[in-house]
């Protein structure tokens, strides 16, 4: 069958490459790959930045976006053939830590947990993969074209529950949320944000193109002015930032009502300096009882929001989210950005 693989930490080294079909071993699935989202994570690792191969292997199946239809499934599984599935990206480590064996391996303390298509296993861009049952999520049969933007979904349904999680330790009824970045993570954060009936407001650079449409369309506003100025103006009692660009992240902290949560689910850059006044930092957090937070991955529990999130969101508006579709022979494509993507996604179904 044909991977998309690569060796990672090598740039240039992404080509779709003939690799054995896999064998489901007891407990697993054998899924017949539809469709791979294409993240920034994926071209990091294609980049050469990030990765680790499985032990003994040089090359890499990429992939963690998954979506794939089941062939065949142990009997007594709760799945069966022709099955829409999406595959859970991390796996807990061996040992484990105490929050893997609480279920909680987003959450990793010593950082021996693995991922498909990013550390030590495999990924989902292939033609076949298999899957462990506890780690294959069910999807609703009308999500078919749109189900691999699933786990970007995990990651912004862990973000809101840990806003909640935080808030929650006092009265909290937030009201207005600011999220900065109109990528797949900050639309998919939107969308929560509507459908838990907040005034939702996003913030990106461009002013054109396909993303101000698709705010309208969730019944939130756009904004493209800097973020002190709209921070200023809503001071939102909820920042979600989506785009790891430092400077955004402090303007974004010094401007939120009190009582702020700002949730951080952008990774920054290193080696980039800010002149920072952290005294004012630490005032503005202290006296207003603000807090900031990272949030990264998601474990089952958010796999099963996400699904059902999706399945109660406007089917037309998740497909407008996918702004370019590559079959897997030119998945390359999909790693080199045009004007105006949103999510682009590898059809691994496509013949050419």
């Amino acid at each position: 069958m044909q991977a998309l693989t690569v060796v990672p930490g090598q740039a240039n080294s992404l080509e779709v490459s003939e690799v054995p079909d896999p064998a489901p071993v007891p407990g697993e699935l054998l899924v017949r790959g539809l469709a791979l989202g294409v993240c920034g994570t994926d071209k990091e690792i294609a980049l050469g930045q990030y990765g680790w191969a499985p032990p003994g292997r040089e090359r890499l199946v990429l992939g963690h976006e998954s979506l794939g239809q089941v062939l065949s499934a142990p009997a007594d599984s709760g799945f069966s053939a022709d099955d829409l599935v999406v595959g859970v990206v991390r796996r807990p480590d061996p040992v484990p830590c105490g929050a893997c064996a609480a279920g909680e391996f987003d959450m990793c303390r010593n950082g021996r947990y693995t991922e498909r298509g990013i550390k030590q296993i495999d990924g989902y861009g292939s033609e076949l993969w298999t899957v462990e049952t506890e780690y294959a999520v069910k999807v609703d049969d009308g999500l078919s074209r749109v189900a691999m933007l699933m786990e970007p979904a995990t990651v912004v349904e862990k973000a809101w529950e840990q806003v909640w999680r935080v808030g929650e330790r006092a009265w909290f009824e937030p009201r207005r949320v600011l999220i900065t970045g109109a990528g797949p993570i900050g639309l998919l954060a939107a969308l929560l944000g509507v459908q838990r009936g907040l005034d939702v407001h996003v913030l990106d650079r461009v002013a054109t193109g396909p993303k101000p449409g698709l705010v309208d369309k969730l019944g939130a506003t756009y904004h493209h002015d800097p973020v002190a100025e709209v921070a200023a103006r809503l001071e939102p009692d909820v920042v979600i930032e989506a785009t790891g660009v430092g400077s955004l992240v402090f303007e974004a902290m010094e401007h939120t009502a009190p009582y702020g949560i700002v949730c951080l689910t952008g990774v920054s850059t290193a080696g980039r300096a800010l002149s920072v006044d952290a005294g004012a930092v630490n005032r503005e957090l202290v006296l207003e009882n603000d807090a900031v937070l990272g949030s990264v991955n998601a474990n089952l529990r958010h796999y099963r929001q996400a699904a059902e999130a999706l399945a109660n969101a406007d089917i037309h508006w998740l497909e407008e989210l996918i702004t370019r579709r590559v079959g897997l022979a030119h998945a390359a494509d999909a790693f080199t950005a045009e004007e105006d993507d949103v999510k682009v996604v590898v059809d691994l179904t496509a013949s050419a």
